[in-house]
């Protein structure tokens, strides 16, 4: 069964992916001079598809308690690319907060309704 209590969890749990992210790319964007410097990113687009299983539990399996995994390719920070993926996930947290606000009106709708 459906609630919005469900679909709010699943929104908060992307927000703070986004969060994460939005950290790990600025740390690439200040670390783009420093040598030895392993970039560091989430790719969490693997979990988009599966938001009906527990993906809380996933990313603590899989990415640690910090939530940030290291590229492994061991290649120079491309700032370039790091202000694009920057913009990628400005999108997607407006659409993430966008969800949560059509949300939260559902919910209001509802309980003015059932007065």
């Amino acid at each position: 069964m459906f609630t919005p209590g469900d679909s709010m969890g699943k929104v908060n749990l992307m927000m703070d992916l986004i969060s994460q992210r939005q950290r790990a790319l600025g740390s690439n964007i200040a670390n783009v001079d420093t040598p030895g410097y392993i970039r560091q990113d989430i790719d969490f687009s693997q979990y988009l598809g599966t938001m009906n299983s527990p993906l809380e539990t996933k990313l603590s399996t899989k990415l640690g308690p910090s939530a940030i995994a290291e590229d492994r390719t061991e290649e120079p920070v491309n700032s370039a690319n790091e202000l694009l993926q920057l913009q990628e996930n400005s999108i997607l947290y407006s659409m993430a907060t966008r969800r949560m606000s059509n949300i939260i009106t559902e919910m209001k709708t509802a309980i003015n309704v059932g007065k």
